[in-house]
């Protein structure tokens, strides 16, 4: 962590640490289950894992609810089926 050890960490490292702040999801969790436990969290987005727990994504509820109310929808969608340009920010590893 950056900052001052007596006066604690810069704004900048506090504002980056809520920014990625919310609750983690694996990726094989389905859009559907994801939108569910944004529901049940009163949360706007979810922290994407992938299998070794490193975060890949960050899913908001409205790309969510795109996904779900477009054409192409199906209740298998997976997050991890989502690529790059469906995802609304990816992290970097």
């Amino acid at each position: 962590m950056s900052g001052d050890p007596v006066r604690g960490p810069s704004a900048d490292t506090v504002a980056h640490t809520v920014e990625e702040a919310g609750p983690q999801v694996w990726d094989d969790m389905t859009v559907e289950v994801a939108l569910s436990v944004m529901a049940g969290a009163r949360v706007g987005h979810l922290l994407v894992c992938d299998e070794d727990g490193r975060r890949t994504a960050l899913v908001t509820r409205a790309r969510l609810t795109a996904v779900r109310d477009g054409s192409a929808y199906t209740d298998r969608i997976r997050l991890r089926d989502l690529d790059d340009a469906d995802q609304d920010v990816a992290l970097a590893h």
